[in-house]
């Protein structure tokens, strides 16, 4: 069983690694050796022995549906967590079912149909989750309820109801911009840009820090006329007084070059544009984010340790700024900082970022110690 190489490799005669399913074979299907990026599918329940039988005649193509039965589960296999908290494969359909027993045995209990309905939201059941939510919504659901309802209901073309749902919804979270987000959402599907367009502004309104509402309406804008207008008007808006000390649109517009990381032009623009929204919100995690990633990008480590030193307090809180920290001064083998930064970080109240701080230490001193025991032993073979 193999993931789909670029270029499949030969592996037997006549068997090429390629294509959307996996290829079931005996291991004398592969005279040359076993490729190095193929896995061994041992069955071990009765599920295996009508393919035992079958691969006596050569290999046997599987849809992944039928993988994941193989290797037991029902559905395919998704990370959740124990009742201590430790991440545990369990199969889809399993979980599904489970949450939906769950959701029945005390439908009064509404955070169990949340839950059941975000999964369901998660992998695409939105029909079900449709159903779900409007139960929750008619036992007397919170505006988040109405929102998630009308985001179901929007994934389905239900655009009637789902512009409905999320005025109701609108009414219930004025301080949210994701209402106002869904229903330009709506509009554009309904083929109403003007409308689009307002309620897109509006979420802007609400929250000028939203980095969503200021990417959709750049990206709207350049669906419609191009990077030049994008860049003009988002520029326009984010100078309003009332925007003036926001980086969400900056960060939003690096959004749109950074990841075209070859393009030179396309990196400068982004870079420029990461700046911005620093100079604007030095504070701001996000845009420090971004321009980090960026100088980690184009290999200036200088830059990335030179604005995120001085931010190890927040790195405390947000183990997406530590990462890159860490990953900077480990490129210039700074150990002296980097133990006195997992040091800091171990204290930390936030999960996320002591569990960082943990599995770092821990592969630092593996690391020290192998170097050790290689310089232990030059002398020897010398």
């Amino acid at each position: 069983m193999s993931n789909t190489p670029s270029k499949p490799p030969a592996v037997g005669p006549g068997i090429q690694l390629k294509g959307g399913a996996a290829i079931l074979a005996p291991i004398s299907a592969f005279p040359n050796g076993v490729p190095g990026n193929a896995l061994v599918l041992l069955p071990i329940t009765s599920a295996g022995t009508p393919l035992e039988k079958k691969i006596v005649e050569g290999p046997v193509a599987l849809q992944m549906d039928e993988v994941w039965k193989l290797l037991g589960f029902n559905g395919p296999a998704v990370q959740v967590q124990d009742e201590q908290g430790r991440p545990i494969a369990i199969g889809l359909e399993d979980l599904l079912g489970g949450l939906e027993k769950h959701w029945n045995e005390g439908a009064e209990d509404l955070n169990r149909g949340r839950i059941f309905a975000q999964e369901l939201m998660k992998y695409g059941r939105h029909e079900k989750a449709e159903k779900v939510l409007s139960k929750v919504v008619a036992l007397g659901g919170d505006g988040e309820d109405w929102l998630g309802l009308g985001v179901a209901q929007l994934a389905q073309k239900k655009l009637d109801k789902a512009e409905a749902t999320l005025r109701g919804a609108q009414n219930l979270l004025k301080a949210s911009p994701f209402p106002s987000l869904q229903l330009a959402k709506v509009m554009k599907e309904k083929g109403d840009r003007k409308g689009e367009r307002e309620n897109t502004e509006r979420a802007i309104q609400i929250d000028n820090n939203s980095v969503d509402a200021w990417a959709y309406l750049a990206n709207a804008i350049r669906e419609q006329q191009g990077d030049d207008a994008m860049l003009a008007q988002i520029e326009e808006l984010a100078n309003a007084p009332v925007n003036a000390r926001c980086g969400a649109p900056y960060i939003a517009l690096q959004g749109f070059f950074a990841a075209d990381v070859k393009d030179e032009k396309a990196r400068e623009k982004a870079l420029a544009l990461a700046k911005k929204a620093v100079e604007r919100a030095p504070g701001d995690a996000l845009a420090l984010l971004c321009l980090s990633a960026i100088y980690g990008q184009v290999g200036k480590v200088e830059e990335v340790v030179k604005l995120l030193a001085p931010q190890e307090a927040l790195m405390t809180r947000d183990v997406r700024i530590a990462h890159n920290y860490f990953e900077a001064l480990f490129q210039m083998r700074d150990m002296q900082k980097i133990t006195a930064l997992l040091n800091k970080l171990a204290t930390s109240s936030v999960r996320e970022v002591k569990q960082f701080a943990i599995e770092r230490s821990r592969a630092i001193s593996q690391m020290m110690q192998q170097q050790q025991q290689a310089a232990q032993a030059a002398p020897q073979k010398a």
